[in-house]
């Protein structure tokens, strides 16, 4: 009886969602994400939100610098990746928690290891301690994140959460503006070290924001939701992830033997943390999942590897190479501004198809860097609109998640979005980690190539998996 009234909820959640206009529900005219009822909330959350998006893009334009520094570069792809496999815990964990009890308790467990991993990070003598301190701190922001998601159910109506999501891509957008350009400042003149030993002072205060919020959020603990053995599972999975980027660095038959072995110790353990059908792309939620994982993957493998073909091929400055992923990010924030106010009638179904599209073009100009004579400007043009396919995909398939899941689902739904993004994005980094560091004694420009060419194909792939939904 419970099951079939929860499908029947599902069911209308979704298809209200595939046959309404993206924003045809407007809220009444006394409701705002600013009102006095939500500011708090409001303000505490993208406030989180701006200082992970600073710590992720600050971190993305100094790894250069600071593979360098720590006599590191083989490790470079780890740095990055290796946070968004642990990532998976953080984010399994706190999907189980907020189904069970409210996201008041994940946040608070997500704020403190993403606090100790900065602190790690930014007194690490040598990469590998460096490494470990980004494990932590991905622990802590895939629980952060999650825990946001569901505050976002638990709080704002429905009407209301297209912009809010915008809201969190504006949260982006200063950082991105200025985040990148202030840590190639910050390692320049100061030190790489301060990337991450700055962010902590301010991370507190903007929780203590969200506590009224999270108050209200709190719930009687669920037993159902406790009992769901999801943590060896993410645990396996974020093993399974690093062991990936472990392969990568050997060479030969073991290199082939640890990469086969982890993808398959991947598949088996994140189809029990994803909801059915979402490997094999089934229609409706399962590839609302699984569309967040490919487009994830094909922009932030692009990105992570995009500063250092500026820093390295085209002799740009730290400075510089960070100025140029703002234009993504700002390209990003334009795409989530008009899904959260486009008139045009628009369903999310419209918004997913154009923005994969969007991604395809933007990858492929972005990738024309690769070649001396080309203007970087027609290069940044094409980062510029990935962001801004991104930007329509990214807040689409939040708003859709929580649209197709009932009350009790919203954690683990939440955290399956998310996980999706991670794993893919590791897995992604990690082979293409693995494809660039075969190239790295002076056929660099082939590795790149290879890079982008699997973001290309993962951006086609999202052309696809968009008309699934």
């Amino acid at each position: 009886m419970v099951e079939a009234r929860c499908c029947r909820l599902r069911f209308a959640n979704t298809s209200a969602c595939m046959n309404a206009p993206a924003a045809s529900i407007a809220p009444p005219d006394d409701a705002s994400i600013l009102s006095p009822r939500y500011r708090a909330t409001t303000l505490g959350m993208v406030a989180l939100v701006a200082l992970v998006a600073f710590e992720a893009l600050a971190v993305a334009a100094a790894m250069p610098t600071v593979a360098q520094a720590l006599d590191g570069l083989r490790l470079y792809a780890l740095a990055f990746g290796g946070a968004l496999a642990t990532s998976v815990i953080g984010m399994s964990v706190a999907g189980r928690l907020c189904d069970q009890r409210g996201p008041a308790r994940p946040l608070w467990f997500g704020l403190g290891f993403f606090l100790a991993g900065l602190v790690v990070a930014g007194l690490a003598p040598r990469m590998g301690v460096l490494v470990a301190g980004r494990l932590l701190q991905g622990v802590g922001i895939g629980a952060v994140s999650v825990s946001l998601y569901v505050l976002v159910a638990r709080t704002f109506p429905e009407a209301l959460r297209p912009k809010v999501f915008a809201a969190f891509s504006a949260g982006w957008v200063v950082p991105s503006l200025v985040g990148p350009a202030i840590s190639g400042l910050i390692v320049q003149y100061v030190g790489w070290r301060w990337v991450f030993l700055a962010v902590p002072v301010l991370a507190v205060p903007a929780a203590l924001l969200l506590m009224p919020a999270l108050r209200a959020s709190a719930q009687d603990p669920r037993t159902d939701v406790a009992a769901r053995p999801v943590v060896r599972w993410a645990i396996g999975t974020a093993l399974a992830a690093l062991l990936l980027y472990l392969g990568g660095q050997q060479q030969g038959t073991v290199a082939v033997a640890l990469m086969a072995a982890a993808l398959v110790l991947l598949v088996v353990c994140a189809r029990h943390l994803l909801p059915a059908g979402t490997l094999r792309l089934g229609r409706g939620l399962p590839s609302v999942i699984a569309m967040r994982g490919i487009a994830a993957s094909a922009f932030f493998a692009a990105e992570a590897f995009l500063p250092l073909l500026l820093q390295r091929e085209r002799d740009l400055s730290p400075l510089w190479a960070g100025a140029a992923l703002s234009m993504g990010a700002l390209g990003w924030f334009s795409g989530s501004w008009m899904q959260g106010h486009q008139r045009h009638g628009w369903t999310r179904a419209h918004l997913l198809q154009a923005g994969a599209w969007m991604m395809c073009g933007g990858l492929l100009l972005t990738s024309l860097t690769l070649q001396q004579g080309v203007p970087l400007l027609l290069a940044l043009a094409g980062w510029s609109l990935t962001g801004l396919g991104m930007g329509l995909i990214y807040p689409s398939l939040s708003v859709l998640t929580l649209s197709m899941s009932a009350p009790h689902e919203q954690g683990a739904n939440s955290s399956a979005l998310q996980l999706s993004e991670g794993v893919g994005v590791a897995t992604t980094l990690a082979l293409s980690g693995s494809l660039f560091a075969a190239f790295i004694d002076g056929r660099e420009t082939l590795g790149y190539l290879l890079c982008f060419a699997v973001t290309l194909l993962l951006a086609l792939l999202a052309t696809v998996v968009a008309r699934r939904i």
